[in-house]
C-alpha cells in the first residue's frame, strides 16, 4: 500500500512539474510572427558601486519615461512586522535608458513597501502592508496625503488590511486593491473621499483571493490581478463584473499593467511547488479584450536568471520593467519588433 501511494504521489508531482512549467501549452509559448518580441537588456540598471537593491515590489513610469521603483532596502516580509521604519530611501527614480539613479526619497516613512503607481500628473502612490496605509507623494518626494490608520487594520471606509496597489483614473479618483486581509477593491473620489467598494473572499466572479495588482484600461474599466485565483478580472468603473482571463500555466498571477500607447495588457505570474521547487515567472501579453497573445520567461524566449516577478510597468515605446523579488533587482525588456 505504501509503495503504491509513493508511486501515485511521484506521478502527480511529475505531471505537475511537466504540465505547469509552460511546456504543457506549446501554443501559448510561441511568439506569433510579426507581432512583437522582447529582449532582456543586459547590465541594466547601472547602479553606483556597492549599491544593492532589495526586493523590488513596485514599479512605475512617469511622464518623462523615467522608471520609479519601490524596494524594501534589506527587508523581507516577516511577521510580526518590524517596529521601525526604513531609514534610507525606498523610492528610486531611474533613467530608463541607462538605469542610473536620478533621485530617491521615502526614508523614514515605510515599514514593508508593496505597490507603486505614478499617475498622469506625476504623483507617486504607494502602499505599505505593515502600516495598512496608502501614501500620495509629489514627484520630488513631498508627502501630500495618506489614507488608513497606521498599524491598525480594518474593513471600513477609513481603514485597510494589508493593501497592495493603487490605480488612478483620468478624473483623479482612485482605486485601492485591499488586499491580503480584505479581498476587496475600494474606490475614492479625487478629493480622497470614500465612494464605494466591492469584493469578498472566494473564487467566483467578483470575488478575490488576494487582489494583488490593479490598473485601468483606456475607458476606465478596472483590471485586477487576482493572485491566488491566478486570473485577471475586469470590472466597470462602478465595480460590475465584466469578464475574466484565467492563467493556465502557473500557481499565481501577481500583477498587471496596461499600455497607455496600445491598450495591451501585460501580466506576470509565478510557478513553484510547495515553495521548494521554483520554476520562475512568465510575462504574458493580452490584447485589450483580455484575449491571450503570447508569453515569455520561464516558458521560453528568455535568457536571464530564474525570477519571481512582483510588479510590472511599460513605457510609451513598449519596453517592459519588471521587479524581481527573487533576484532582488529590476529587469528591463526592450521591445524588438512589431
Amino acid at each position: 500500500m505504501c509503495k503504491l501511494l509513493y508511486v501515485m504521489v511521484a506521478s502527480v508531482l511529475t505531471y505537475f512539474l511537466v504540465s505547469c512549467d509552460g511546456r504543457g501549452d506549446q501554443r501559448q509559448n510561441k511568439t506569433e510572427p510579426g507581432i512583437v518580441g522582447y529582449e532582456l537588456v543586459k547590465d541594466w540598471p547601472q547602479l553606483p558601486a556597492g549599491y544593492k537593491l532589495s526586493q523590488v515590489t513596485g514599479v512605475g513610469v512617469d511622464t518623462a519615461q523615467n522608471i520609479l521603483i519601490f524596494h524594501r532596502t534589506g527587508r523581507h516580509w516577516v511577521e510580526p512586522f518590524p517596529d521601525s521604519t526604513i531609514s534610507v530611501n525606498t523610492i528610486l527614480v531611474l533613467d530608463s535608458k541607462t538605469g542610473k539613479i536620478l533621485n530617491g526619497f521615502g526614508a523614514g516613512y515605510f515599514v514593508m513597501p508593496h505597490g507603486l503607481t505614478v499617475d498622469r500628473w506625476n504623483k507617486v502612490w504607494v502602499t505599505d502592508v505593515a502600516l495598512h496605509q496608502v501614501f500620495e507623494f509629489s514627484h520630488d518626494g513631498q508627502l501630500l496625503k495618506k489614507w488608513g490608520e497606521a498599524r491598525k487594520s480594518g474593513n471600513d471606509s477609513t481603514h485597510f488590511f494589508l493593501p497592495t496597489d493603487v490605480a488612478v483614473a483620468r478624473d483623479g479618483s482612485f482605486y485601492v486593491s485591499d488586499g491580503y486581509g480584505n479581498s476587496r477593491v475600494v474606490h475614492f473620489s479625487s478629493e480622497g473621499h470614500f465612494i464605494g467598494q466591492w469584493g469578498s473572499k472566494g473564487d467566483k466572479p467578483g470575488e478575490f483571493n488576494i487582489p494583488h495588482g490593479i490598473d485601468l484600461d483606456s475607458v476606465g474599466n478596472v483590471l485586477v490581478a487576482d493572485r491566488e485565483n491566478n486570473r485577471i478580472q475586469s470590472f466597470s468603473p462602478d465595480g460590475k463584473f465584466q469578464k475574466e482571463w484565467k492563467n493556465d500555466s502557473a500557481n499565481q498571477l501577481y500583477s498587471l499593467t496596461v499600455s497607455k500607447t496600445t491598450g495591451e495588457i501585460f501580466a506576470i505570474d509565478y510557478l513553484s511547488y510547495l515553495d521548494t521547487v521554483i520554476k520562475g515567472s512568465d510575462v504574458m501579453l493580452l490584447d485589450p479584450t483580455l484575449a491571450f497573445r503570447f508569453r515569455f520567461g520561464r516558458s521560453g524566449n528568455y535568457s536571464g536568471p530564474k525570477s519571481r516577478y512582483h510588479d510590472i510597468a511599460v513605457d510609451r515605446e513598449g519596453n517592459l520593467y519588471v521587479g524581481d523579488i527573487l533576484g532582488n533587482t529590476i529587469q528591463k525588456f526592450q521591445r524588438t519588433h512589431r
